[in-house]
């Protein structure tokens, strides 16, 4: 059986959206997350993100988005080879054990002033896309990634990391100010000093990560 197919049998919820909605949802009685057919797709969930990457993506996401954790498992589709829409089976965040969700990296390595240094992805403050590249900045090294960061976003642990705006992608556990901006966004600080703005299609989703 095919291991997509064989997690059927688990009876998730089932979630089809297109380039912008959820048009259809069927709630599973192991978990619901109170989708409406008409909903706009929220930032930074498993359908977004997949969406965004155009690839498969099966990822957990905390109770920040939904009011309640969940594992998903995003299947794009596309026409001519082009991004129609987005299959998501919805799964309670115990099945994340169960399910092959992509490898998380341990270490990052970037070049700095003619050298490679490794940097752990712990010790990470935020990650800049840098023409087609990828500039971290972490505690004690910084340095330049030869991947793009929608590249470098499939292997960051989702527990840890936040997409703010187009251009980065920050370690939640190393902001120490958040601060309001115009137009409801937001300036956040982080443990360097680091001053980056949080877009406005990404403000949401920050503060029901953290709370405010």
């Amino acid at each position: 059986m095919d291991e997509r197919a064989a997690w059927l049998t688990f009876s998730p919820s089932v979630v089809v959206a297109d380039a912008q909605r959820y048009v259809y949802y069927r709630p599973s009685p192991l978990i619901d997350l109170k989708i409406r057919p008409g909903d706009p797709i929220k930032p930074g969930s498993v359908t977004d993100k997949a969406l965004r990457l155009e690839r498969e993506v099966a990822e957990w996401r905390d109770e920040c988005l939904f009011g309640v954790a969940y594992f998903g498992l995003s299947v794009p589709i596309k026409e001519t080879g082009r991004m129609k829409g987005v299959v998501t089976l919805i799964f309670p965040q115990s099945f994340a054990s169960q399910a092959p969700f992509p490898p998380t990296a341990s270490f990052l390595t970037v070049w700095d002033r003619e050298r490679w240094v490794p940097i752990a992805v712990e010790d990470i403050i935020y990650l800049e896309a840098q023409n087609r590249k990828t500039f971290i900045q972490a505690t004690g090294a910084q340095g330049l990634h030869r991947a793009p960061l929608s590249t470098i976003e499939k292997s960051l642990p989702p527990d840890r990391f936040a997409r703010i705006h187009r251009a980065y992608i920050v370690n939640v556990h190393r902001i120490t100010e958040i601060h309001p901006d115009s137009h409801s966004t937001f300036r956040i600080v982080m443990s360097d000093g680091s001053r980056l703005y949080v877009s406005r299609s990404y403000a949401p989703l920050l503060r029901r990560r953290l709370g405010f």
